[in-house]
C-alpha cells in the first residue's frame, strides 16, 4: 500500500495537481477542509499534508497561518504549482457552444480577457474542480468549467481551450507537512527555516529582533504579521529566513530573537525549491 498524502478539494483541484508533482509515489487524498487535511495527519488517515499558503496574485491563502503554529505538524518541503487554467465541457461540446462557465470565485477574474472575448457569462462556483465534477452529471453542452486539465482528466471532460489565464505569472506555493520534523537534509541551493513568534511588549520590540538577522548576514525572505484570537493587542509573526538552525550565523540571529520574543517556535527546516538570491 502506497503512503498518503492529503490536500483540501475535489480530486482534480490544484492542490492536488501539487501532490502529484511533489510526491508522485503518494496516494493522494481529498479533504474537504484544511482542518480535515490536519487532521488526517494527525491520526495517520494521511502521512503527509500539503496545504496552500501564499499566492502571487491574491496573496497569503485565508486561514492558514492561523492553523500551522496549533496543527502540531512540521514542514518538511516546499512546492509551487503554475496555476494553468483550462475551460472544459461535456464530450462533444464545442467552444461556440458555451454560454455559461463556473469556476472558483478568485478563478473567474483571471479569465475576464478570454471569457470576453468569447461573449461567456461566468458563475461563482465553491470549488473549481467540484464545478468540473459537478458538470459531468448534468447533460447541459452550453456550459463550461474552468478548472486543471487534471480535473478534465479527472471527469472525463473535453479540453476545450488550455492556458487562458491572463496572466502567466499566476502561482502557489505549497507547503509539506508531516508528523515528525526532518532536520537532517540540505538543499542544493539552500534551507529554509520557517517560525512564528510574538514579541514583547517593550519600545521597538520588533525592530531589534529583527537586528539579529540583519547584523548576522540572515536573509529574511518574509515575514507577515496577524491577529491572534481576534485581538488587536496580541500579534503573532510568520517569517521565513535562508539557511538552518545549525548554521552559526542562525543560531545567533534566533537567540537574539529569544531575547525579544515571549515565543518563538519553528515550523520546519526544507531544502529551498529555488534560489531567492
Amino acid at each position: 500500500m502506497n503512503p498518503k498524502i492529503a490536500f483540501q478539494g475535489e480530486a482534480g483541484a490544484y492542490s492536488h495537481q501539487a501532490c502529484i508533482d511533489a510526491r508522485p509515489d503518494y496516494d493522494p487524498l481529498p479533504c474537504a477542509t484544511f482542518e480535515d487535511v490536519i487532521e488526517a495527519v494527525r491520526t495517520g488517515a494521511a502521512d503527509l499534508a500539503m496545504l496552500p499558503v501564499e499566492n502571487t496574485t491574491y496573496g497569503r491563502v485565508a486561514d492558514i497561518h492561523r492553523l500551522l503554529p496549533s496543527s502540531g505538524l512540521h514542514i518538511i518541503d516546499e512546492a509551487f504549482v503554475r496555476v494553468r487554467i483550462s475551460l472544459m465541457a461535456l464530450p462533444g461540446a464545442k467552444l461556440d457552444d458555451i454560454r455559461l462557465v463556473r469556476a472558483h470565485l478568485v478563478l473567474i477574474p483571471q479569465c475576464r480577457e478570454f471569457l470576453a472575448k468569447h461573449n461567456i457569462k461566468a458563475e461563482a462556483s465553491a470549488d473549481s474542480a467540484g464545478a468540473a465534477a459537478d458538470l459531468a452529471e448534468t447533460n447541459d453542452r452550453h456550459v463550461g468549467a474552468l478548472a486543471s486539465e487534471l480535473a478534465a482528466e479527472t471527469y472525463g471532460l473535453d479540453l476545450l481551450a488550455r492556458d487562458i489565464e491572463d496572466s502567466d505569472t499566476n502561482t502557489t506555493r505549497f507547503l509539506v507537512m508531516s508528523r515528525e520534523p526532518d532536520t537532517s537534509r540540505r538543499g542544493d541551493t539552500h534551507m529554509i527555516t520557517s517560525f512564528v513568534f510574538r514579541v514583547r511588549n517593550i519600545p521597538a520590540a520588533l525592530y531589534k529582533a529583527m537586528g539579529g538577522f540583519a547584523t548576522n548576514g540572515v536573509n529574511m525572505t518574509k515575514l507577515e504579521s496577524y491577529m491572534v484570537d481576534g485581538e488587536f493587542t496580541a500579534t503573532q509573526f510568520y517569517a521565513d529566513i535562508a539557511g538552518h538552525p545549525d548554521d552559526p550565523a542562525v543560531q545567533r540571529a534566533m537567540e537574539e530573537l529569544d531575547y525579544f520574543t515571549s515565543e518563538t517556535r519553528i515550523l520546519g527546516t526544507y531544502p529551498a525549491a529555488f534560489s531567492r538570491d
